[in-house]
């Protein structure tokens, strides 16, 4: 393992794409492999012993491929099993779990919705982050499947639907009364901009894809393993070929709104 090899990243399908391309921005010199799991999706409805199948599966890949380090794109893979694989593999392993600790902190008493998969929000990793901070604030959970599915299905250029499904979990959340939203999945991200038209000024729209992007540089630089190249190369790849394309214009709508 040397400063040069790259970084793998990985998502049940396509919402890891955001997490990519925050790393891409924030270590634009370093090689980054994504692997999303297309076949397998979703994971949000499936056991903890599935999801962690998977995840071996596909760690072992980039252990074959030489990464240095690990990043789960993936709330839900995150709360299954990152014990698990930092026990398992010789490399640092970064999890993402909701944002709700940066949400909690914008003020007193806030009432927070956090918008996740069903798998996220019912696992022992979030409950137990949840109480951190729930004698304090009022957190409300809002499973949100549906905005995995229009990712996933390529139905982000379907406004009307689009907007018709944000606010049903808005109006399911009461939303013009909340403080924040933490968006607790990684397909989320691309609703931001929409997101931000349909809510008040007042809401602020909470993800963790840069403190995630944040707390890898800040690993790899402990170890003296950031890449001294000024340009990295990103490879995307999928369990499902078909979607690789898609993939690859999901990740350039990201670089078009930066």
């Amino acid at each position: 393992m040397q400063a040069e090899s790259p970084i793998g990243i990985f998502d049940s399908g396509l919402g890891g794409i955001s997490v990519l391309h925050t790393i891409h921005q924030m270590m634009p010199g370093e090689d980054l492999i994504y692997i999303g799991d297309s076949k397998y999706n979703p994971y949000g409805i499936k056991t903890k012993e599935e999801i962690t199948e998977r995840c071996l599966k596909i760690c072992d890949a980039f252990m074959e491929l030489g990464c240095k380090a690990i990043v789960i794109a993936c709330n839900t893979a995150t709360s299954a099993c990152v014990p698990l694989l930092r026990e398992k593999y010789p490399i640092d392993i970064i999890g993402m779990e909701p944002a709700l600790k940066v949400a909690c902190s914008l003020g007193e008493k806030q009432r927070i919705a956090v918008w996740a998969t069903s798998f996220t929000l019912k696992e022992e990793k979030f409950a137990n982050l949840m109480h951190r901070f729930d004698q304090e604030h009022q957190i409300d959970r809002i499973p949100c499947p549906d905005l995995v599915e229009l990712v996933e299905k390529d139905q982000l250029g379907d406004t009307k639907k689009v907007k018709d499904t944000l606010n049903f979990y808005i109006q399911k959340d009461q939303g013009e009364s909340l403080d924040s939203i933490v968006l607790g999945c990684t397909h989320f991200i691309f609703y931001k901009k929409m997101l931000r038209q349909l809510l008040p000024d007042s809401v602020q729209i909470v993800d963790g894809n840069e403190g995630t992007a944040a707390h890898l540089k800040d690993l790899l630089g402990q170890k003296q393993l950031l890449s001294n190249k000024k340009t990295g190369k990103v490879e995307i790849k999928n369990t499902l070929e078909e979607k690789v394309e898609y993939s690859k214009k999901l990740f350039q709508r990201l670089e078009e709104c930066k």
